[in-house]
Protein backbone atom coordinates (compact mmCIF):
# COMPACT_ATOMS: atom_id res chain seq x y z
CA UNK A 1 0.00 0.00 0.00
CA UNK A 2 1.57 3.35 -0.88
CA UNK A 3 1.56 5.49 1.56
CA UNK A 4 3.13 9.40 1.89
CA UNK A 5 2.07 12.11 4.63
CA UNK A 6 0.93 15.05 1.59
CA UNK A 7 -0.32 13.58 -2.12
CA UNK A 8 -1.30 15.97 -4.24
CA UNK A 9 -3.69 15.45 -7.76
CA UNK A 10 -2.52 17.67 -10.35
CA UNK A 11 1.23 18.91 -11.52
CA UNK A 12 0.42 22.50 -12.51
CA UNK A 13 1.34 26.13 -10.54
CA UNK A 14 -0.44 24.74 -7.78
CA UNK A 15 0.45 21.57 -7.15
CA UNK A 16 3.69 22.24 -7.38
CA UNK A 17 3.90 25.79 -5.71
CA UNK A 18 2.57 23.77 -2.68
CA UNK A 19 4.69 20.39 -2.89
CA UNK A 20 7.75 22.54 -3.16
CA UNK A 21 6.43 24.56 -0.01
CA UNK A 22 6.24 21.01 2.21
CA UNK A 23 8.90 19.42 0.78
CA UNK A 24 11.31 22.34 1.83
CA UNK A 25 9.72 22.45 5.15
CA UNK A 26 9.25 19.34 6.18
CA UNK A 27 12.40 17.56 4.29
CA UNK A 28 11.88 14.15 6.79
CA UNK A 29 7.98 13.97 5.30
CA UNK A 30 7.22 12.52 1.94
CA UNK A 31 5.42 14.26 -0.83
CA UNK A 32 3.70 12.51 -3.76
CA UNK A 33 2.10 14.20 -6.86
CA UNK A 34 0.59 12.10 -9.31
CA UNK A 35 -0.70 13.46 -12.64
CA UNK A 36 -2.77 11.40 -15.32
CA UNK A 37 -0.64 12.49 -18.27
CA UNK A 38 3.26 13.73 -18.50
CA UNK A 39 4.82 15.54 -15.46
CA UNK A 40 4.50 18.57 -17.22
CA UNK A 41 1.01 18.64 -18.89
CA UNK A 42 -1.20 21.16 -17.19
CA UNK A 43 -3.68 24.22 -17.51
CA UNK A 44 -0.72 26.11 -16.59
CA UNK A 45 1.51 25.19 -19.44
CA UNK A 46 -0.96 26.58 -21.65
CA UNK A 47 -1.65 30.36 -20.13
CA UNK A 48 -0.21 32.82 -22.81
CA UNK A 49 -0.59 36.05 -21.02
CA UNK A 50 0.75 36.38 -17.47
CA UNK A 51 0.36 37.00 -13.69
CA UNK A 52 -1.37 40.12 -12.53
CA UNK A 53 0.88 41.60 -10.05
CA UNK A 54 0.98 45.03 -8.55
CA UNK A 55 4.36 46.71 -8.81
CA UNK A 56 4.71 49.86 -10.54
CA UNK A 57 3.36 52.17 -7.49
CA UNK A 58 3.23 55.22 -9.80
CA UNK A 59 0.70 54.18 -12.87
CA UNK A 60 -0.51 51.70 -10.25
CA UNK A 61 -1.91 50.34 -6.86
CA UNK A 62 -3.43 47.72 -4.76
CA UNK A 63 -6.94 49.46 -5.00
CA UNK A 64 -6.84 49.70 -8.65
CA UNK A 65 -5.98 45.67 -8.87
CA UNK A 66 -8.61 45.33 -6.26
CA UNK A 67 -11.41 47.74 -8.63
CA UNK A 68 -11.02 46.06 -11.55
CA UNK A 69 -11.22 42.40 -9.89
CA UNK A 70 -14.69 43.48 -8.13
CA UNK A 71 -15.69 45.36 -11.33
CA UNK A 72 -15.22 41.96 -13.39
CA UNK A 73 -16.62 39.81 -10.96
CA UNK A 74 -20.13 41.47 -11.21
CA UNK A 75 -20.22 42.09 -7.78
CA UNK A 76 -19.99 38.61 -6.80
CA UNK A 77 -16.53 38.12 -5.57
CA UNK A 78 -15.70 38.01 -2.02
CA UNK A 79 -14.03 41.25 -1.24
CA UNK A 80 -11.67 40.65 1.47
CA UNK A 81 -10.35 37.30 -0.79
CA UNK A 82 -10.22 39.99 -3.44
CA UNK A 83 -8.14 42.08 -1.31
CA UNK A 84 -5.80 39.73 0.34
CA UNK A 85 -4.97 37.78 -3.22
CA UNK A 86 -3.66 41.02 -4.65
CA UNK A 87 -1.96 42.12 -1.52
CA UNK A 88 0.04 38.97 -1.16
CA UNK A 89 1.16 38.92 -4.75
CA UNK A 90 4.24 41.01 -4.93
CA UNK A 91 5.89 38.54 -2.20
CA UNK A 92 4.68 34.99 -4.02
CA UNK A 93 5.97 36.19 -7.14
CA UNK A 94 9.02 36.96 -5.70
CA UNK A 95 9.33 33.80 -4.02
CA UNK A 96 8.27 32.33 -7.80
CA UNK A 97 11.41 34.36 -9.14
CA UNK A 98 13.85 33.05 -6.33
CA UNK A 99 12.99 29.21 -7.37
CA UNK A 100 14.21 30.11 -10.86
CA UNK A 101 11.13 31.54 -12.81
CA UNK A 102 12.02 34.26 -15.31
CA UNK A 103 10.32 36.82 -16.73
CA UNK A 104 10.19 39.36 -19.84
CA UNK A 105 11.89 42.46 -18.62
CA UNK A 106 12.39 46.42 -20.26
CA UNK A 107 14.90 47.96 -21.33
CA UNK A 108 15.65 49.19 -18.21
CA UNK A 109 15.74 46.13 -16.56
CA UNK A 110 12.64 45.55 -14.34
CA UNK A 111 9.88 43.49 -14.73
CA UNK A 112 8.15 44.38 -18.33
CA UNK A 113 4.70 45.40 -17.46
CA UNK A 114 1.69 44.65 -20.76
CA UNK A 115 -1.97 45.53 -19.51
CA UNK A 116 -4.86 43.10 -20.72
CA UNK A 117 -9.07 43.33 -20.92
CA UNK A 118 -10.72 45.01 -17.79
CA UNK A 119 -7.24 46.00 -16.48
CA UNK A 120 -6.52 49.82 -16.07
CA UNK A 121 -3.00 49.85 -15.69
CA UNK A 122 -0.15 47.51 -16.76
CA UNK A 123 0.51 45.27 -14.12
CA UNK A 124 0.79 41.65 -16.50
CA UNK A 125 3.72 40.29 -15.84
CA UNK A 126 4.95 37.51 -18.55
CA UNK A 127 7.37 35.74 -20.25
CA UNK A 128 6.41 36.31 -24.17
CA UNK A 129 3.44 34.32 -24.71
CA UNK A 130 3.85 31.56 -23.34
CA UNK A 131 4.54 32.40 -19.54
CA UNK A 132 3.25 29.09 -18.40
CA UNK A 133 4.90 26.71 -20.11
CA UNK A 134 7.56 28.31 -18.85
CA UNK A 135 6.79 28.66 -15.37
CA UNK A 136 5.88 24.68 -15.45
CA UNK A 137 9.39 24.24 -16.34
CA UNK A 138 10.83 26.06 -13.89
CA UNK A 139 8.87 24.42 -11.10
CA UNK A 140 9.58 20.63 -12.41
CA UNK A 141 13.43 21.75 -12.12
CA UNK A 142 12.80 23.08 -8.75
CA UNK A 143 10.67 20.05 -7.44
CA UNK A 144 13.70 17.47 -9.27
CA UNK A 145 16.29 18.82 -6.58
CA UNK A 146 14.00 17.77 -3.72
CA UNK A 147 14.16 13.82 -2.73
CA UNK A 148 11.85 14.11 -0.82
CA UNK A 149 9.28 14.78 -3.66
CA UNK A 150 7.78 11.47 -5.78
CA UNK A 151 6.39 12.70 -9.15
CA UNK A 152 4.18 10.07 -10.51
CA UNK A 153 3.13 10.65 -14.27
CA UNK A 154 0.57 8.24 -15.65
CA UNK A 155 -1.69 7.98 -12.73
CA UNK A 156 -4.86 8.62 -12.50
CA UNK A 157 -7.20 9.23 -9.51
CA UNK A 158 -10.50 7.22 -9.13
CA UNK A 159 -11.68 8.92 -6.33
CA UNK A 160 -10.83 10.39 -2.99
CA UNK A 161 -10.64 7.99 0.26
CA UNK A 162 -13.45 8.54 2.61
CA UNK A 163 -15.90 7.27 5.33
CA UNK A 164 -17.79 6.57 2.51
CA UNK A 165 -15.44 3.46 1.37
CA UNK A 166 -15.47 1.88 4.90
CA UNK A 167 -17.59 -1.07 5.23
CA UNK A 168 -19.51 0.41 7.31
CA UNK A 169 -20.93 3.06 5.19
CA UNK A 170 -22.44 5.96 6.05
CA UNK A 171 -24.12 8.68 4.16
CA UNK A 172 -22.86 11.89 6.50
CA UNK A 173 -20.73 11.02 9.38
CA UNK A 174 -21.99 12.91 12.71
CA UNK A 175 -18.80 14.08 13.09
CA UNK A 176 -18.24 15.22 9.37
CA UNK A 177 -16.05 13.41 6.37
CA UNK A 178 -12.77 13.06 6.35
CA UNK A 179 -10.14 12.52 3.16
CA UNK A 180 -7.43 9.97 3.49
CA UNK A 181 -6.11 10.01 0.27
CA UNK A 182 -7.14 9.03 -2.93
CA UNK A 183 -7.54 5.70 -5.43
CA UNK A 184 -5.05 5.96 -7.84
CA UNK A 185 -4.79 3.72 -11.34
CA UNK A 186 -1.28 3.47 -12.83
CA UNK A 187 -2.00 3.44 -16.29
CA UNK A 188 0.85 1.44 -17.31
CA UNK A 189 -0.22 -1.53 -15.64
CA UNK A 190 -3.67 -0.71 -14.66
CA UNK A 191 -3.63 -1.42 -11.38
CA UNK A 192 -5.47 0.68 -8.70
CA UNK A 193 -3.64 0.96 -5.29
CA UNK A 194 -4.94 3.50 -2.15
CA UNK A 195 -2.56 6.41 -1.97
CA UNK A 196 -2.90 6.60 2.15
CA UNK A 197 -2.09 10.32 3.44
CA UNK A 198 -2.60 12.78 6.22
CA UNK A 199 -3.55 15.63 4.19
CA UNK A 200 -5.17 15.78 0.46
CA UNK A 201 -4.39 18.58 -2.33
CA UNK A 202 -6.60 18.61 -5.66
CA UNK A 203 -4.70 20.44 -7.57
CA UNK A 204 -6.78 19.34 -10.83
CA UNK A 205 -7.09 22.69 -12.91
CA UNK A 206 -10.09 23.05 -14.81
CA UNK A 207 -13.07 21.06 -16.96
CA UNK A 208 -13.32 22.71 -20.28
CA UNK A 209 -13.45 19.68 -22.22
CA UNK A 210 -16.76 19.17 -21.38
CA UNK A 211 -17.59 21.52 -24.12
CA UNK A 212 -16.83 20.89 -28.13
CA UNK A 213 -14.12 23.89 -28.43
CA UNK A 214 -12.12 24.96 -25.83
CA UNK A 215 -8.28 26.00 -25.00
CA UNK A 216 -7.92 23.77 -22.42
CA UNK A 217 -5.58 20.36 -23.11
CA UNK A 218 -7.37 16.94 -23.17
CA UNK A 219 -6.49 16.50 -19.57
CA UNK A 220 -9.03 19.17 -18.38
CA UNK A 221 -11.78 16.91 -17.77
CA UNK A 222 -12.97 17.85 -14.55
CA UNK A 223 -11.32 15.36 -12.43
CA UNK A 224 -10.85 17.08 -8.90
CA UNK A 225 -14.22 18.73 -9.01
CA UNK A 226 -15.94 15.27 -10.34
CA UNK A 227 -14.60 13.40 -6.96
CA UNK A 228 -14.62 15.92 -4.37
CA UNK A 229 -18.31 16.40 -5.38
CA UNK A 230 -18.74 12.36 -5.23
CA UNK A 231 -17.56 12.64 -2.00
CA UNK A 232 -19.91 15.37 -0.92
CA UNK A 233 -17.39 18.09 -0.89
CA UNK A 234 -19.47 21.44 -1.18
CA UNK A 235 -19.43 22.74 -5.17
CA UNK A 236 -19.73 26.30 -5.57
CA UNK A 237 -20.57 28.91 -8.92
CA UNK A 238 -19.94 26.23 -11.64
CA UNK A 239 -22.68 28.16 -13.91
CA UNK A 240 -19.85 30.95 -14.25
CA UNK A 241 -17.65 29.26 -17.56
CA UNK A 242 -15.79 31.57 -19.00
CA UNK A 243 -15.39 31.51 -22.57
CA UNK A 244 -12.25 33.29 -24.06
CA UNK A 245 -13.22 35.80 -27.11
CA UNK A 246 -10.60 34.63 -29.26
CA UNK A 247 -9.46 30.74 -29.87
CA UNK A 248 -8.18 30.67 -33.34
CA UNK A 249 -10.85 29.40 -35.73
CA UNK A 250 -10.37 25.50 -36.99
CA UNK A 251 -12.56 22.73 -37.56
CA UNK A 252 -9.85 20.08 -36.33
CA UNK A 253 -7.97 20.76 -33.30
CA UNK A 254 -8.48 19.72 -29.65
CA UNK A 255 -7.51 21.77 -28.06
CA UNK A 256 -8.12 25.16 -29.91
CA UNK A 257 -5.20 27.79 -30.23
CA UNK A 258 -5.53 30.68 -27.58
CA UNK A 259 -4.61 33.91 -28.99
CA UNK A 260 -3.57 35.97 -25.97
CA UNK A 261 -5.92 38.82 -25.02
CA UNK A 262 -2.32 40.10 -24.73
CA UNK A 263 -2.24 41.10 -27.95
CA UNK A 264 -5.49 43.21 -28.22
CA UNK A 265 -4.11 44.81 -24.91
CA UNK A 266 -1.16 45.71 -27.68
CA UNK A 267 -3.62 47.20 -29.85
CA UNK A 268 -4.92 44.39 -32.18
CA UNK A 269 -8.43 45.38 -33.54
CA UNK A 270 -11.76 42.66 -33.63
CA UNK A 271 -13.47 42.58 -36.85
CA UNK A 272 -16.25 41.38 -38.69
CA UNK A 273 -16.05 39.76 -42.09
CA UNK A 274 -16.57 42.81 -44.10
CA UNK A 275 -13.86 44.81 -41.93
CA UNK A 276 -15.92 46.45 -39.31
CA UNK A 277 -14.61 47.28 -35.83
CA UNK A 278 -17.84 46.23 -33.80
CA UNK A 279 -16.54 46.08 -29.96
CA UNK A 280 -17.28 49.79 -28.90
CA UNK A 281 -20.97 49.63 -30.08
CA UNK A 282 -20.99 46.98 -27.03
CA UNK A 283 -18.47 48.31 -24.57
CA UNK A 284 -16.68 51.82 -24.55
CA UNK A 285 -13.31 49.95 -23.80
CA UNK A 286 -13.88 48.51 -27.30
CA UNK A 287 -11.43 45.25 -27.69
CA UNK A 288 -10.18 46.10 -23.96
CA UNK A 289 -13.63 45.02 -22.15
CA UNK A 290 -13.63 42.19 -20.04
CA UNK A 291 -13.48 38.69 -21.29
CA UNK A 292 -17.51 38.14 -21.00
CA UNK A 293 -18.38 41.23 -22.64
CA UNK A 294 -16.30 40.55 -25.56
CA UNK A 295 -17.53 36.78 -25.99
CA UNK A 296 -21.26 37.63 -25.77
CA UNK A 297 -20.31 40.46 -28.81
CA UNK A 298 -18.64 37.95 -31.04
CA UNK A 299 -21.27 35.22 -30.01
CA UNK A 300 -23.90 38.05 -31.43
CA UNK A 301 -22.28 38.88 -34.12
CA UNK A 302 -21.87 34.90 -35.18
CA UNK A 303 -25.69 34.75 -34.40
CA UNK A 304 -26.95 37.70 -36.12
CA UNK A 305 -24.65 37.56 -39.43
CA UNK A 306 -24.69 33.71 -40.21
CA UNK A 307 -20.41 33.93 -39.77
CA UNK A 308 -18.59 30.99 -38.58
CA UNK A 309 -15.80 32.95 -36.80
CA UNK A 310 -14.45 37.09 -36.96
CA UNK A 311 -11.29 38.72 -37.21
CA UNK A 312 -8.12 39.74 -35.34
CA UNK A 313 -6.44 42.61 -37.03
CA UNK A 314 -2.67 43.10 -35.97
CA UNK A 315 -1.46 44.23 -39.02
CA UNK A 316 -1.18 48.01 -38.05
CA UNK A 317 0.94 46.97 -35.57
CA UNK A 318 5.08 46.93 -35.76
CA UNK A 319 6.04 43.91 -37.05
CA UNK A 320 9.13 43.88 -34.90
CA UNK A 321 6.78 43.86 -31.63
CA UNK A 322 4.66 41.16 -33.08
CA UNK A 323 7.88 39.02 -33.73
CA UNK A 324 9.43 40.30 -30.01
CA UNK A 325 6.21 39.94 -27.78
CA UNK A 326 3.94 36.93 -29.38
CA UNK A 327 6.45 34.84 -31.43
CA UNK A 328 4.93 31.74 -30.52
CA UNK A 329 1.33 33.09 -31.79
CA UNK A 330 2.97 34.53 -34.78
CA UNK A 331 4.51 30.90 -35.56
CA UNK A 332 1.46 28.90 -34.93
CA UNK A 333 -0.77 30.80 -37.18
CA UNK A 334 2.04 30.93 -40.07
CA UNK A 335 2.00 27.25 -39.69
CA UNK A 336 -2.06 27.51 -40.43
CA UNK A 337 -0.88 29.66 -43.49
CA UNK A 338 -1.78 33.34 -42.08
CA UNK A 339 1.10 35.54 -41.60
CA UNK A 340 -0.60 38.04 -38.73
CA UNK A 341 1.93 40.80 -39.91
CA UNK A 342 -0.34 41.24 -43.06
CA UNK A 343 -3.37 39.23 -42.74
CA UNK A 344 -6.69 39.23 -40.19
CA UNK A 345 -6.23 36.02 -37.78
CA UNK A 346 -9.91 34.06 -37.86
CA UNK A 347 -11.11 34.01 -34.52
CA UNK A 348 -14.48 32.53 -32.49
CA UNK A 349 -15.45 32.38 -28.86
CA UNK A 350 -13.95 28.74 -27.18
CA UNK A 351 -14.52 27.42 -23.21
CA UNK A 352 -11.96 28.51 -21.25
CA UNK A 353 -11.68 28.92 -17.16
CA UNK A 354 -14.23 28.16 -14.71
CA UNK A 355 -14.31 30.67 -12.09
CA UNK A 356 -16.35 28.11 -9.93
CA UNK A 357 -15.36 25.16 -7.95
CA UNK A 358 -14.92 23.10 -4.87
CA UNK A 359 -16.06 25.67 -2.30
CA UNK A 360 -12.99 26.77 -0.03
CA UNK A 361 -12.11 28.86 2.74
CA UNK A 362 -9.24 31.19 2.92
CA UNK A 363 -7.08 28.74 3.60
CA UNK A 364 -8.06 26.56 0.76
CA UNK A 365 -9.30 24.50 2.95
CA UNK A 366 -12.28 22.18 1.70
CA UNK A 367 -16.19 21.34 3.07
CA UNK A 368 -14.06 17.76 4.22
CA UNK A 369 -11.27 17.60 7.34
CA UNK A 370 -8.32 17.18 5.62
CA UNK A 371 -9.31 17.58 2.07
CA UNK A 372 -7.35 20.96 0.60
CA UNK A 373 -8.17 22.61 -3.09
CA UNK A 374 -6.04 25.44 -5.07
CA UNK A 375 -6.39 26.41 -8.34
CA UNK A 376 -8.87 26.33 -11.11
CA UNK A 377 -10.76 23.38 -9.47
CA UNK A 378 -11.53 25.48 -6.46
CA UNK A 379 -13.76 28.01 -6.22
CA UNK A 380 -12.10 30.92 -3.39
CA UNK A 381 -14.26 34.14 -4.37
CA UNK A 382 -11.53 35.75 -6.18
CA UNK A 383 -13.34 35.49 -9.40
CA UNK A 384 -17.05 36.24 -8.81
CA UNK A 385 -19.21 35.79 -11.68
CA UNK A 386 -15.79 36.12 -14.22
CA UNK A 387 -12.28 35.87 -14.13
CA UNK A 388 -10.10 39.34 -14.85
CA UNK A 389 -7.57 38.14 -17.05
CA UNK A 390 -4.38 36.66 -15.68
CA UNK A 391 -5.85 36.52 -12.31
CA UNK A 392 -5.54 32.97 -12.30
CA UNK A 393 -1.90 31.89 -11.79
CA UNK A 394 -1.73 34.84 -9.50
CA UNK A 395 -4.88 32.97 -7.24
CA UNK A 396 -2.73 29.62 -7.87
CA UNK A 397 0.09 30.84 -6.08
CA UNK A 398 -1.17 32.84 -3.27
CA UNK A 399 -4.13 30.05 -2.33
CA UNK A 400 -1.20 27.78 -2.61
CA UNK A 401 0.92 29.25 0.08
CA UNK A 402 -2.18 29.37 2.41
CA UNK A 403 -2.59 26.05 1.73
CA UNK A 404 0.66 25.50 2.91
CA UNK A 405 0.86 27.63 5.87
CA UNK A 406 -2.58 26.03 7.33
CA UNK A 407 -0.98 21.91 6.83
CA UNK A 408 2.41 23.52 8.19
CA UNK A 409 0.87 23.54 11.62
CA UNK A 410 -1.82 20.65 11.20
CA UNK A 411 0.39 17.62 9.81
CA UNK A 412 1.91 16.83 12.49
CA UNK A 413 -1.06 16.31 14.88
CA UNK A 414 -3.01 14.05 11.87
CA UNK A 415 -3.24 10.23 12.13
CA UNK A 416 -4.38 7.69 9.27
CA UNK A 417 -6.47 4.75 9.66
CA UNK A 418 -5.52 1.02 10.04
CA UNK A 419 -8.79 -0.51 8.25
CA UNK A 420 -8.93 1.44 5.10
CA UNK A 421 -9.88 -1.37 2.31
CA UNK A 422 -8.49 -1.82 -1.10
CA UNK A 423 -10.15 -0.85 -4.03
CA UNK A 424 -13.08 -3.34 -5.29
CA UNK A 425 -13.23 -4.54 -8.97
CA UNK A 426 -14.76 -7.98 -7.50
CA UNK A 427 -17.60 -9.01 -10.48
CA UNK A 428 -16.68 -6.20 -13.36
CA UNK A 429 -15.28 -7.07 -16.52
CA UNK A 430 -14.03 -5.23 -20.09
CA UNK A 431 -16.31 -3.47 -21.94
CA UNK A 432 -17.01 -5.26 -25.14
CA UNK A 433 -18.14 -1.87 -26.99
CA UNK A 434 -15.70 0.68 -26.13
CA UNK A 435 -17.95 3.02 -28.77
CA UNK A 436 -20.20 3.64 -26.08
CA UNK A 437 -17.79 5.30 -24.35
CA UNK A 438 -16.24 7.53 -27.23
CA UNK A 439 -20.21 7.90 -28.55
CA UNK A 440 -21.09 9.58 -24.81
CA UNK A 441 -18.31 11.74 -25.09
CA UNK A 442 -19.24 13.26 -28.01
CA UNK A 443 -23.23 13.83 -26.92
CA UNK A 444 -22.05 15.27 -24.27
CA UNK A 445 -19.69 17.97 -25.49
CA UNK A 446 -21.87 18.63 -28.14
CA UNK A 447 -25.00 18.86 -25.71
CA UNK A 448 -23.05 21.04 -23.47
CA UNK A 449 -22.01 23.71 -26.24
CA UNK A 450 -25.73 23.70 -28.22
CA UNK A 451 -27.44 24.28 -24.79
CA UNK A 452 -25.30 25.25 -21.96
CA UNK A 453 -22.49 27.86 -23.61
CA UNK A 454 -22.20 31.55 -23.75
CA UNK A 455 -25.36 32.05 -24.16
CA UNK A 456 -28.33 29.71 -22.48
CA UNK A 457 -32.06 29.54 -21.45
CA UNK A 458 -34.36 28.05 -18.98
CA UNK A 459 -35.80 25.93 -22.02
CA UNK A 460 -32.65 24.71 -23.21
CA UNK A 461 -31.19 24.14 -19.45
CA UNK A 462 -34.38 22.33 -18.73
CA UNK A 463 -33.97 20.12 -22.42
CA UNK A 464 -29.38 19.72 -21.00
CA UNK A 465 -30.48 18.44 -17.82
CA UNK A 466 -32.87 15.32 -19.01
CA UNK A 467 -30.50 14.68 -21.64
CA UNK A 468 -27.39 14.52 -19.21
CA UNK A 469 -29.83 12.43 -16.58
CA UNK A 470 -29.99 9.82 -19.54
CA UNK A 471 -26.15 9.96 -20.24
CA UNK A 472 -25.49 9.93 -16.20
CA UNK A 473 -27.40 6.64 -15.83
CA UNK A 474 -26.15 4.99 -19.19
CA UNK A 475 -22.24 5.80 -17.85
CA UNK A 476 -22.88 4.46 -14.43
CA UNK A 477 -24.30 1.45 -15.12
CA UNK A 478 -21.31 0.87 -17.52
CA UNK A 479 -19.09 2.22 -14.55
CA UNK A 480 -19.81 -0.66 -12.19
CA UNK A 481 -19.64 -3.75 -14.90
CA UNK A 482 -16.65 -2.77 -16.67
CA UNK A 483 -13.25 -3.01 -15.39
CA UNK A 484 -12.01 0.71 -14.84
CA UNK A 485 -10.23 2.43 -17.65
CA UNK A 486 -9.54 6.26 -17.79
CA UNK A 487 -11.31 6.93 -21.09
CA UNK A 488 -14.00 5.19 -18.66
CA UNK A 489 -13.31 7.57 -15.54
CA UNK A 490 -12.94 11.02 -17.22
CA UNK A 491 -16.58 10.34 -19.28
CA UNK A 492 -18.08 9.70 -16.09
CA UNK A 493 -15.90 12.99 -14.63
CA UNK A 494 -17.54 14.87 -17.30
CA UNK A 495 -21.01 14.09 -16.63
CA UNK A 496 -20.64 14.74 -13.10
CA UNK A 497 -19.26 17.89 -14.24
CA UNK A 498 -22.11 19.00 -17.22
CA UNK A 499 -24.80 18.22 -13.93
CA UNK A 500 -23.28 20.92 -11.90
CA UNK A 501 -22.93 23.36 -14.58
CA UNK A 502 -26.61 22.99 -15.89
CA UNK A 503 -28.15 22.56 -12.31
CA UNK A 504 -26.52 25.38 -11.03
CA UNK A 505 -27.08 27.54 -14.22
CA UNK A 506 -31.44 26.59 -13.71
CA UNK A 507 -30.59 27.77 -9.46
CA UNK A 508 -29.39 30.82 -11.08
CA UNK A 509 -32.04 33.69 -11.66
CA UNK A 510 -30.29 36.03 -12.88
CA UNK A 511 -27.99 37.26 -15.83
CA UNK A 512 -24.30 38.32 -14.16
CA UNK A 513 -21.01 37.96 -15.40
CA UNK A 514 -20.02 35.26 -17.81
CA UNK A 515 -23.88 33.13 -16.84
CA UNK A 516 -25.81 34.89 -19.65
CA UNK A 517 -29.53 33.52 -19.54
CA UNK A 518 -31.96 35.04 -22.33
CA UNK A 519 -34.98 34.75 -19.52
CA UNK A 520 -33.26 36.99 -17.21
CA UNK A 521 -31.56 39.77 -19.97
CA UNK A 522 -32.17 40.86 -23.88
CA UNK A 523 -29.65 40.03 -25.96
CA UNK A 524 -27.13 43.11 -26.90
Amino acid sequence: MPKTDVLIIGSGIAGLSFAIKMAKRFPDQSITVITKADDGESNTKYAQGGIAVVLDEITDSFEKHITDTLKAGDGLCNREVVEFVVKEGPERLKEIIDWGVEFDQDASGKLALSREGGHTAKRIIHYKDITGLQIEKSLLAQVAQLPNISLLAHHFSIDLITEHHFKHKISQPETGITCYGAYVMDQRTCMIEKYVSKVTLLATGGCGQVYRVTTNPQIATGDGVAMAYRAMAKVKDMEFVQFHPTAFYTLDENPAFLITEAIRGHGAYLRTQDGVRFMLKYDDRGELASRDIVAKAIDNELITRGDNCVYLDCTHLLKEDILLHFPNIYEKCLSKGIDITSQWIPVAPAAHYSCGGIEVDVNGKTSITNLYACGECSCTGLHGANRLASNSLLEAIVFAHRCYTDVEHTIASIATPANIPDWNAEGTTIPREQILITHNRKELRDLMSDYVAIVRSNERLSSAQMRLNILYQETEKLYHSAVLSPQLCELRNLIAVAYLITRQSIDRKESCGVYYNTDYAALP
